[in-house]
């Protein structure tokens, strides 16, 4: 039986190979189908910031089967509930939000781990390939990935207290979430995030975690590969549907 579940992200992040990917969105299998045969690594289906429910985020997973892209969940909150049913899908790891001390990693971690690891209840679902792969929930707690989300000052000052808990296999900086915690909203030339970014950096070396982020260009993006990220955002659906939209609406008016 071949697992719809690869652990391929997880293994990446072992490997040290630094991947792209991009935040979807929109409730459409097209978009990940279409999408995942374009070369990106993983794709994070958002159920923080987008109206995606559940069976949505099952439906837009399905169709990345076969292709070469991991299928990630980013969940509206660090709950038990809402990452188990994330996982069930047949995600191959999950983005946890808000994660600001070293319980709130703990917990996380928990969540994402099958007894006696944690507290994740058994009812795997598509992820074991409706209960035909036997061998789901054995490989599960070592092969999902659970990535939690740096965006807070708070989250700043317990990071090397929040990568120190095992389970935790590495963390994404949400840049605009933290630049309103930092009471720099949307200002990332200034010095207060400058110097908030430095930190990072620092700790994802001492600890040698692996990090991601969001780029919002592909200069930015390119910046962020050679600071040491790992895993990079590049966009979102939306964004690049409206901003390719535009770009050539633009030139069309410009040429004419």
């Amino acid at each position: 039986m071949v697992s719809f579940v690869t652990g391929r992200f997880k293994r990446a992040l072992k490997e040290g190979r630094t991947t792209f990917g991009i935040w979807i969105t929109i409730a459409s299998p097209d978009v990940t189908e279409a999408l995942s045969r374009v070369g990106f690594d993983w794709f994070v289906m958002d159920m923080e910031h987008a109206p995606l429910g559940i069976s949505e985020v099952e439906g837009l997973i399905r169709p990345m089967n076969g292709s070469n892209t991991s299928p990630l969940v980013r969940v509206a909150w660090n709950d038990p509930v809402l990452i188990k049913l994330a996982l069930d899908t047949g995600a191959e790891g999950v983005l946890i939000p808000w994660v600001n001390s070293k319980e709130d990693a703990e917990r996380a971690v928990r969540a994402c781990r099958y007894p006696p690891d944690g507290v994740r209840g058994v009812g795997p679902r598509r992820a074991s390939v409706y209960w035909l792969d036997e061998t789901y929930t054995k490989r599960a707690n070592e092969e999902l990935a659970v990535v939690v989300q740096i965006e807070t000052e708070k989250a700043i000052k317990n990071m090397r207290d929040i990568l120190s808990v095992e389970g935790v296999d590495a963390f994404f900086v949400g840049p605009y979430d933290l630049s309103f915690s930092l009471g720099v909203p949307g200002e990332f030339e200034s010095d207060t995030f400058k110097d908030a970014m430095a930190e990072i950096v620092e700790v994802m070396n001492e600890t040698g975690k692996p990090g991601g982020i969001w780029a919002d260009s592909a200069e930015d993006a390119v910046k962020r590969v050679r600071q040491g990220f790992k895993f990079v955002a590049i966009s979102a659906d939306i964004l690049l549907l409206v901003k390719t939209a535009k770009a050539i609406l633009e030139g069309i008016k410009a040429g004419i």
